[in-house]
C-alpha cells in the first residue's frame, strides 16, 4: 500500500477510473505508477468493466489476480521487486540483464489458441483462427511456476506461444471483456482494419462488443482459419506484407 499525500488528486483520479466506460493499461517499464494499475485492474475485474492489458498490463492483470484472488499477497513482478517472494512476472531467461540494446523479445512472432478456448472473446474476433502472428517488445513474462494455481483460480490463459511455454493471451470467462496480451497489437493496427484487441475493447465499452463479433465472424467464414497468415496476409488484414515488419 502507499500514502496518499493529496487527496483531492487521488479522489478527483478514482472518480475517473469508477466512471470510465474501460479501462485499458498498455505497455511500460518500471514501477512508476504501478499501485494505480494495479487498483484499476481490480476494479475493472470486480465490477465487470472492460479491460485490456497491453504488455505490462497483462502482467499487472497477472499480479492483480494473484493477489486477490489467489491469495498470494505477495505477488508482484521481479521488475518491481528483484527480492520478491511470489514473483509471478519474471526476466526471461534467454534476455541479457547487463546489456540492453536490442537484447528485447522482438518482432513479428505466432501465437496459438489453446484447445478449449473457441470460447474466447478475442479469438472470435479473429474469426476463430488456430493462431495469429503479432508484434513483441518486452524482456518479462508470466512466470511459469504459478500458471497452474492461476489457472485453478479462474485464469485461463487461451494464447502461448509456439512451444506452449510463454504466456501471450490471457482472459476472465465469466467476464464481459477482460483481456490481456503480451504482443503489441497497435503495431498492426490500422483506421479500416483496426487490430482485434483494441476493436474488441472499444466494442465491449460501448456495448456492441456482441454484433461486432458476430459481423467479423461472418467476414471470416470461408477463409482459412488454422493459420493468422493466410496467402501473405497478417490476421487477414489485407494489402500487409511481411516486409512491412
Amino acid at each position: 500500500s502507499q500514502t496518499i499525500t493529496n487527496h483531492s488528486r487521488y479522489h478527483k483520479a478514482w472518480h475517473a477510473v469508477i466512471n470510465a466506460q474501460g479501462i485499458l493499461i498498455p505497455g511500460g517499464f518500471g514501477v512508476r505508477g504501478t499501485a494505480g494499475m494495479l487498483a484499476a485492474a481490480q476494479w475493472a475485474r470486480e465490477n465487470n468493466k472492460p479491460y485490456l492489458g497491453i504488455c505490462l498490463g497483462m502482467q499487472i492483470a497477472v499480479i492483480e489476480y494473484a493477489r486477490h484472488v489467489c491469495g498470494l499477497e505477495a505477488a508482484t513482478s521481479a521488475e518491481f521487486d528483484d527480492l520478491a517472494r511470489d514473483p509471478v512476472v519474471v526476466y526471461m531467461p534467454e534476455i541479457d540483464k547487463v546489456t540492453m540494446g536490442g537484447t528485447m523479445r522482438l518482432g513479428l512472432r505466432k501465437s496459438r489458441f489453446q484447445e478449449g478456448s473457441e470460447w474466447s472473446r478475442l479469438r472470435r474476433l479473429y474469426g476463430g483462427r488456430e493462431e495469429v502472428w503479432e508484434r513483441h517488445r518486452h524482456r518479462y513474462e508470466v512466470n511459469p511456476e504459478y500458471i497452474e494455481r492461476l489457472q485453478e483460480a479462474g485464469m485461463h490463459f487461451v494464447g502461448k506461444d509456439e512451444k506452449g511455454e510463454r504466456m501471450e493471451i490471457v482472459e476472465l470467462k465469466d467476464h464481459d471483456w477482460f483481456v490481456g496480451v503480451q504482443f503489441h497489437p497497435e503495431y498492426l493496427s490500422r483506421v479500416l482494419q483496426p487490430s482485434k484487441p483494441y476493436l474488441g475493447f472499444v466494442a465491449a465499452s460501448a456495448g456492441v462488443l456482441e454484433p461486432v463479433t458476430r459481423e467479423l465472424e461472418l467476414e471470416a467464414q470461408g477463409k482459412d482459419k488454422t493459420s493468422g497468415m493466410n496467402g501473405g496476409l497478417v490476421n487477414g488484414m489485407g494489402k500487409l506484407g511481411l516486409g512491412e515488419f
